[in-house]
């Protein structure tokens, strides 16, 4: 016989089964941008709190958190064995202990130059107004601190240089890849060239680069200093290479079909372009594209330097010089910086991909 207490339960039940499913279906909404920004090993994690408890979701959870985690604590246990076996000049190699330190000082270095920089302005502003109330409003002077930049400066300096880099690479590269694709004649006539000049090392690029930019670019303004546009300049010639084969290929792959469809449609080159050609190779483009943020972002340390623009590469080469016993671990620690700011760069391309694309692969 049927009780209120069974109806209860059974109210009960079916409530938690409507929370569960919900947010279950949250969490497979969340499940493509999150694997598209790099997080999809979290997702079977989050799906088990949220109550799937099905096995194919905790062998999720072994394959993609557990196998990864015991190779890096495996490289992290050979790295700290290994390295204090290594002697140089500077001393024995250090292990993640140190290195972790020296990360932990860098940044305890930037927060103390925010500290300085922050009471510099204050005692400025403090000194002017005092001028303004004695009635001294023209001996007012306002002076930038000019303290040395921190590690996290020069990591946003080093991003500054490639963005500007990839994006004039990109304004290259996409039109002329595709005018590649469409006509051979221009394809005939730019492939020897690339040819030529895609397997040039940046370092052979940068002493040109710098007499060129040295002649023309006289008047330097405080935003744009010569050794950032020489860092740039020398990032655009090396990473424009892989997104214009990949445009040229892209739009070369287009189906003739659709071609012939255009001309019976007698659409105009504008339409033809933005409705036919673009939507065809944008998968092609963005893989293109991807190579080449990655190409830059390599190049730009070696390019920094030697043109010695204040970022992660004179960072690199500042330490080497400095020869003290922690230079090597501080050197680790923007080796461990590019790799994990790369890695960061390439998922937010794959991101836009998907986003415009509607696919990472195709």
């Amino acid at each position: 016989m049927t009780t209120a207490d069974d109806f209860v339960d059974s109210a009960s039940k079916a409530r938690s089964s409507q929370r569960r499913d919900a947010r279950l279906a949250a969490v497979d909404r969340l499940s493509r941008p999150m694997s598209n920004f790099g997080f999809g090993w979290l997702v079977p994690l989050v799906r088990i709190g949220a109550g799937d408890h099905s096995p194919s979701q905790f062998k999720a959870v072994g394959s993609q958190i557990l196998v990864p985690l015991i190779g890096i604590l495996a490289f992290l246990a050979a790295w700290a064995v290994l390295a204090p076996q290594v002697k140089t000049s500077l001393g024995a190699i250090p292990g993640p202990v140190q290195v972790w330190h020296q990360a932990e000082a860098l940044y305890g270095e930037h927060v103390a130059e925010r500290q300085e920089a922050q009471a510099f302005y204050d005692r400025q502003e403090a000194r002017n107004a005092k001028l303004v109330e004695a009635g001294y409003g023209d001996r007012v002077k306002w002076r930038d601190y000019t303290g040395r930049p921190t590690y996290f400066d020069q990591i946003l300096t080093s991003l500054k240089t490639v963005a500007i880099g990839f994006v004039i690479a990109t304004l290259i590269a996409v039109p002329l890849g595709i005018a590649c694709g469409l006509w051979p004649t221009v394809n005939g006539a730019v492939n020897p060239l690339i040819q030529v000049f895609k397997p040039v090392s940046p370092l052979a690029w940068l002493p040109i680069v710098t007499m060129v930019v040295s002649a023309l670019y006289v008047n330097a303004v405080d935003a744009l200093p010569k050794s950032l546009v020489v860092s740039a300049i020398t990032v655009t010639l090396c990473s424009l290479w892989p997104t214009l084969i990949n445009t040229a290929l892209g739009v070369s792959s287009i189906d003739k079909d659709l071609l012939n469809v255009s001309r019976v449609l007698n659409l105009s080159p504008t339409k033809k372009l933005t409705k036919l050609v673009l939507p065809s190779a944008l998968p092609l483009i963005f893989t293109g594209l991807r190579l080449s943020l990655g190409v830059g972002w390599m190049v730009l340390i070696a390019a920094e330097m030697l043109a010695q623009n204040p970022g992660l590469g004179k960072f690199v080469w500042d330490e080497f010089q400095n020869g003290s016993s922690d230079s090597l671990a501080r050197i680790m620690v923007a080796v461990l910086t590019i790799g994990i700011i790369g890695f960061l760069l390439d998922r937010l391309m794959q991101a836009l991909q998907v986003a415009f694309t509607h696919s990472a692969t195709r």
